[in-house]
């Protein structure tokens, strides 16, 4: 069997990037021939609010990832479509999460499915971004018709896809774990490494921030945590880079006379420093607003971090509610109370158990079998 992988991958960074480099190596133990087609240009840089694209290091080791794609340059789409069409492998696969790429992934997908034989499978984040705006709907339309199978993580995205495709086939499998940033450290040598004080408690915002994450709810909801006398011994980490400017937080910080109690790291967390953020948190906190999964959970599972998450999307199917951690609703009263819930008594150490006895469910392994059982019946 022959794979083609089309989306993000080295020398882009993010998640997304890493779901679609970790499944490929699945693949190739299976013994597949596995090829990854990445971006010559993912977004215009007037279109990329952060400060870079790009992550450093070397590429990672026995994949073959070539810079093909520019999400900008019809003529890429033309002579990538024809080339997949040319190397006919048995599934091309996509990683979707944006309507930005719509044009460039359903003109590759629709040259390369003339040869009679690839089947296009979809990797779906998100159909509906975060952020929608008018062109989404015809966007998607024209990539979701160009697919002949997809995979979501959430019922929200499911329920998304059936919008525009009713009888679509589609198969359910969570977020994967992301296990591939090493193993938890001692406490106090992360707490070293990074210069915080071993003797507080952390609560940890992570990943890139963005106005629906919520992270002006955490504010609120810690500053009446502050008022009720419950952050005496706690700290709260915000880590991760702003997208935009991040002047609105900090003002917000300092109306509320945060300025002591909040650790504000406005960058991007490079893969080898992401286990010694999530070894000195207690919990990780994601106030979104909306969303579909998340990606931080799975990193939170992966070092046993306890996590507070809102009702919205599929965020609940991942963390049950008094088991991993504590569900809340999109209020900062709400998310105060489920911080507050964690460090009561011994809960702190029974959702970390809970963590543990949870993680077994999100593998690798077991999203390349639905992807197989997909292909299947395709």
């Amino acid at each position: 069997m022959k794979i083609s992988f089309i989306g993000p991958a080295y020398p882009y960074r993010g998640g997304l990037a890493t779901i679609i480099e970790r499944l490929a190596r699945v693949f190739q133990q299976r013994g597949v021939e596995v090829a990854i087609k990445t971006f010559s240009l993912q977004y215009p840089r007037l279109l990329f609010p952060g400060k870079s694209q790009y992550r450093t290091g070397e590429a990672p080791e026995g994949l073959l990832i070539t810079r093909e794609v520019s999400t900008i340059n019809p003529i890429s789409w033309w002579r990538v479509g024809r080339r997949l069409r040319r190397e006919a492998p048995d599934m091309l696969i996509l990683k979707y999460w944006t309507p930005l790429m719509a044009p460039a992934f359903g003109t590759i997908c629709r040259l390369a499915r003339k040869n009679g034989k690839t089947k296009v499978i979809v990797h779906l984040d998100n159909i509906t971004p975060h952020e929608p705006h008018f062109y989404d709907r015809p966007l998607n339309r024209y990539f979701l018709r160009s697919v002949d199978g997809f995979i979501y993580m959430s019922e929200a995205v499911n329920e998304d896809l059936r919008t525009y495709l009713p009888n679509a086939k589609a198969r359910f499998s969570p977020h994967p774990l992301f296990d591939n940033y090493g193993k938890k450290l001692p406490r106090e040598e992360a707490c070293g490494r990074l210069g915080l004080d071993s003797s507080l408690g952390y609560v940890m915002f992570f990943g890139y921030v963005r106005d629906y994450k919520g992270l002006d709810i955490l504010l609120d909801a810690w500053a009446r945590l502050k008022a009720e006398g419950k952050t005496k011994d706690k700290r709260l980490l915000v880590v991760g880079e702003v997208y935009g400017a991040d002047d609105k937080y900090h003002a917000q910080i300092e109306r509320l006379g945060l300025r002591e109690d909040v650790v504000f790291h406005n960058r991007f967390v490079p893969d080898e420093k992401v286990a010694e953020w999530f070894s000195v948190a207690d919990m990780v906190a994601l106030p979104y607003k909306s969303a579909t999964q998340s990606g931080v959970t799975q990193v939170a599972y992966a070092f046993d971090v306890p996590m507070v998450v809102t009702r919205v999307g599929g965020l609940a199917e991942m963390v049950p509610d008094d088991v991993v951690g504590v569900l809340s609703e999109v209020s900062a009263e709400s998310v105060a109370a489920a911080i507050a819930k964690v460090y009561e008594g011994d809960n702190l150490e029974r959702y970390r158990e809970g963590v543990r006895k949870e993680k077994h469910r999100f593998s690798w392994e077991a999203t390349a079998d639905k992807i197989e059982e997909l292909y299947e019946e395709l």
